[in-house]
């Protein structure tokens, strides 16, 4: 497969349906980045994508992995059995994606947890420890979210200016929950003291 080819070939298609990248993205469910990585040949749709693809622009699949147009039919026994391969692997990447989001949350969970527990061990005998793993603690929060975030961008459940308006967010809470959990240390530590 001459990847190259057929992005040139995506690229001609979408132009001839007077499309933009971002139109073809967002009637696809994709990023515009992907759609670009696409038809600069760097990467290829998914083959569920791919069928959805032909059928968009009109083509056998077949025009598309060669990157060229045919102009004879698929055989319809061919076609179906190119359908179940993309059902089926749709099926194994919604399997994967599933699994993605129950490490993420168990890992948010853990992370939770820790946080929890260093939260109510300050005492007037914190430590250096305790704020270091307070600060692990929200790092790893932060990035717990931000992988579930990434794996919803992935499975086109969110598209790019949301992912980084949500990164925004969460790093403005990140900041807030780290310099809190600081004065918190502080307090518990007795380096800063009360007026009285």
């Amino acid at each position: 497969m001459d990847q190259i080819k057929i992005g040139a070939l995506l690229r001609e298609l979408r132009k001839e349906k007077s499309l933009s990248q971002e139109q073809l993205a967002e009637q696809f469910g994709v990023s515009s980045r992907s759609v670009s990585r696409w038809e600069n040949g760097n990467t290829m749709p998914d083959i569920s994508l791919l069928i959805e693809l032909a059928d968009f622009y009109d083509i056998e699949i077949r025009e598309l992995l060669s990157g060229e147009r045919k102009r004879e039919t698929m055989d319809p026994d061919m076609k179906e059995t190119l359908v179940m391969v993309a059902d089926y692997t749709k099926a194994e990447k919604e399997k994967l994606v599933q699994s993605l989001f129950g490490m993420t949350a168990a890992s948010a969970a853990a992370f939770g947890i820790i946080g929890i527990i260093v939260l109510f061990r300050l005492d007037k005998t914190g430590t250096t420890f305790d704020s270091m793993v307070q600060f692990l603690t929200v790092i790893g929060l932060i990035y717990s979210v931000m992988s579930y975030v990434r794996v919803k961008q992935l499975t086109g459940k969110m598209n790019r200016k949301q992912h980084q308006k949500f990164a925004v967010v969460m790093l403005i809470i990140g900041v807030a929950v780290l310099l809190l959990s600081i004065l918190l240390i502080l307090l518990a530590t007795g380096a800063i003291g009360t007026a009285g």
